[in-house]
């Protein structure tokens, strides 16, 4: 495996249609990012935002980050560290909010074969997902250069500010601004 972007960690389970309220609940929304992000997920996971370490996995099922567009939902699992959503399907604006703020998120058709706890290695570039507590080989979709040169930038916001200071060229095509 090709371990310039590779991720390992453990994982966190929950199942379908987890929406934008669950991960950052809109009682919390104008409160600082911090407190915000210490009740991502309490309804489904009470220990979730305290027990999540840097370099873990949020797995999902159907749906995931369905709802209102807020990029807080994002936002909040980037803040507590997590490196990658893997879901069967995305909320769409959800799944692009993710990628804006420089957190992974992986269409990864068999999520149903990881559980809870599981030590995941995830390969965005190849699209592959190694379960070395199982161990499995899954597919997902593969992260095309440019979103992972993105990602590693932190977000859109600061790969655009590396590409106009000249520190980065664009990947697909065109010159640099």
């Amino acid at each position: 495996m090709n371990t310039s972007h590779n991720r390992t960690g453990r994982s966190w389970v929950f199942g379908n249609d987890v929406n934008t309220d669950v991960l950052a609940p809109g009682a919390y929304m104008k409160s600082p990012l911090a407190e915000m992000a210490s009740h991502c997920l309490e309804t489904l996971e009470s220990e979730f935002a305290r027990k999540v370490q840097p370099g873990d996995f949020v797995v999902g099922g159907t749906n995931f980050g369905m709802g209102s567009s807020r990029e807080q939902a994002a936002q909040v699992l980037k803040h507590l560290g997590v490196k990658a959503v893997l879901a069967q399907s995305f909320g769409g604006i959800f799944y692009r909010n993710c990628l804006n703020l420089g957190l992974l998120a992986l269409v990864c058709a068999d999520t149903a074969e990881i559980t809870d706890g599981d030590e995941l290695e995830v390969d965005p570039r190849a699209g592959v997902v190694i379960n070395r507590t199982s161990p499995q080989r899954l597919a997902c979709e593969p992260i095309p250069e440019h979103l992972l040169e993105m990602i590693t930038d932190g977000g859109l916001v600061p790969h655009l500010e590396k590409r106009l200071k000249g520190e980065r060229q664009p990947t697909c095509g065109g010159s640099p601004p």
